[in-house]
């Protein structure tokens, strides 16, 4: 009997081989295609992880040196590079002011010797500010290749960091671990470089306005050094602080001569203050004459001078970036402050060159008041003195020539001659006084600033070096205008008092002895006196003939008027 007719189930074909695995094979690679999409995810949270953590790393300082390695580092890290470096740039664009690596130990690096200097594909970047990214260096046209001693770098990847439309330099990645750069480790770069801009740019901020506190605290210390008592040399102490401020190698104060083309250096600090000098530097004196005539301070990044111009001071100088501040005074401008550092040191900014003006003009204020101080105290000083001279010329002297008067009186009513000698002789020292006191009230009256020495000091010089061999001092007294004489009759002069105490040192035995320089009517006299022994002939034949030689050359005399001990009496005519 059929299957069909006696109404059973037919049987089932047995299944094609292979029919059942292609459901299977569908869904395993969906399950592929998830496992590879929650890896990509994985592989982004932990690229994501890793930006935030290189971002935390960036802002964790503000200290500009550390931020600029923090970078470095925190960009090798997030793209797995074994070598990084980032070049900031000088603000002409010509090249990178500062090159901080990492990857590269010490020994390698001195061995590799000089830092870049921007060229290549370093300068590549630097001319054109956008994204570089090479599976191999060294087939671009634009590399240089490497210098002795480099480690071998093969990929590269370099990107910008921009401070808004300034470019403040460049980062640069090499050598990934794991294989080539690729265009989400250019964009994690990128988007490390805009978080560290942010941070540079807060970085500089701090550090500006550190360095705006430093100069303002400066500026108000030194007002009060330059007001102090004992203020020491003013300018020197500008100088000083200038360089410890503005991070110069040297520093000159230069003053304005009669000559508009010259300046001359009053004060300097530093290792360069040999080379700081407008001498046969011309470019300098360009500035400092520009400074000086407008009054603007004036700021030169590139090197000054001409390296084969010489070797001596300010020739062949290379000076390196430099502050020309010109600063005032209250008759206008009083001199330049010249800031400079060596050449190759980095160049002075427009915040440095502000804070160094203000500066300037904060020295400048102090110095005004130092001087405004000194010139109220000197004439105080005068005052003072003056007082004192009218009261010895009006009260003092006057009071003695009475007592004189009282005592000649007495002498000629006295009919012992012993007594009237001795009253007589009362007489002669009252008139000593009386000439001591008025030589006093000419000093009092004479000059408060140091001029070239007069002859009137120059004797005192003689006296009081004759003093100190003697024991006691020599008595001095002067009248007329004695600093009026020429230099050849004030050497005449000088001779006859140095030779008339020589003699008393050496001869004499005295236990007094007066100098008096007198220039009245036609007549220029000196006189030497002592209460001594005497001269002995031999002296007379010697050294006083030396003496009246002079006089007879000018037409004058020397006598020795009969005395108690001895006197000279040296007198020329005088016009």
């Amino acid at each position: 009997m059929s299957t069909a007719d006696s109404g059973a189930t037919p049987e089932r074909p047995p299944p094609t081989p292979g029919a059942a695995a292609l459901p299977a094979l569908g869904l395993d690679e969906l399950l592929d295609r998830l496992v590879s999409a929650a890896h990509a995810v994985g592989t982004a949270q932990e690229r994501l992880r890793g930006l935030l953590h290189a971002n935390q790393l960036v802002a964790a300082d503000l200290e500009l040196p550390t931020l600029l390695r923090h970078v470095v580092e925190a960009a090798c890290e997030l793209v797995h590079a074994r070598f990084g470096a980032i070049g900031v740039l000088r603000p002409d664009r010509t090249g990178l002011e500062q090159f901080i690596y990492v990857g590269v130990d010490e020994d390698t690096a001195s061995m590799i010797g000089r830092l870049p200097e921007g060229k290549g594909l370093l300068g590549a970047l630097i001319d054109d500010p956008t994204p570089i990214r090479l599976q191999t260096m060294h087939e671009d046209p634009r590399s240089v290749g490497f210098p002795p001693h480099h480690p071998p770098m093969r990929g590269f990847l370099g990107v910008p960091i921009r401070l808004g439309d300034e470019v403040f330099g460049n980062l640069y990645l090499t050598e990934r671990i794991d294989g080539d750069f690729t265009a989400e480790d250019q964009e994690l770069v990128l988007a490390l470089a805009a978080s560290a801009a942010r941070a540079i740019e807060n970085a500089r901020l701090y550090d500006e306005a550190r360095q705006r506190q430093a100069w303002l605290a400066a500026a108000t210390e030194i007002t009060r050094q330059l007001l102090a008592e004992e203020a020491g040399d003013p300018l020197a102490t500008i100088a000083s602080r200038l360089q410890e401020l503005g991070d110069a190698d040297a520093v000159a104060v230069a003053l304005p001569t009669p000559d508009p083309t010259q300046f001359r250096i009053e004060a300097s600090v530093g290792a360069m203050t040999n080379d700081l000098t407008a001498d046969g530097n011309p470019a300098l004196t360009d500035l400092m004459q520009a400074a000086h005539r407008t009054g603007n301070a004036l700021r030169a990044n590139a090197d000054i001078g001409d390296p084969t111009a010489g070797s001596g001071p300010g020739q062949g100088v290379l000076l390196g970036p430099t502050l020309v501040i010109p600063f005032a005074g209250r008759y206008g401008p009083r001199g330049i402050l010249l800031v400079a550092r060596r050449g190759g040191r980095r160049p002075f900014t427009a915040a440095e060159q502000a804070m160094a003006t203000t500066f300037a003009n904060q020295a400048a204020i102090a110095l005004e008041l130092a001087d405004s101080r000194a010139d109220q105290q000197r004439m105080t000083l005068l005052e003072d003195r003056d007082r004192i001279a009218r009261d010895l010329h009006d009260h003092v002297i006057q009071r003695l020539f009475a007592v004189g008067l009282t005592v000649q009186r007495a002498a000629a009513a006295v009919e012992d001659t012993a007594s009237a000698q001795r009253l007589s002789r009362v007489v002669d020292d009252l008139d000593d006084t009386i000439r001591q006191i008025r030589t006093t009230i000419f000093d009092l009256r004479g000059p408060l600033v140091a001029e070239p020495l007069g002859l009137r000091d120059r004797v005192r010089e003689i006296a009081d070096a004759a003093s100190r061999t003697l024991g006691y001092p020599v008595g001095l007294s002067f009248s007329g205008p004695v600093d009026t004489v020429d230099d050849g009759a004030c050497d005449d002069v000088l001779a006859v008092v140095r030779e008339g105490l020589s003699n008393v040192m050496r001869h004499a035995r005295a236990s007094r002895v007066d100098v008096h320089v007198e220039l009245a009517g036609q007549d220029l006299t000196v006189e030497v006196l002592d209460d001594g022994v005497g001269l002995p002939g031999e002296v007379y034949r010697s050294g006083l003939h030396n003496l009246d030689r002079r006089a007879r050359r000018r037409g004058g005399a020397l006598l020795t008027p009969h005395h108690d001990g001895t006197h000279l009496r040296w007198t020329i005519p005088w016009q």
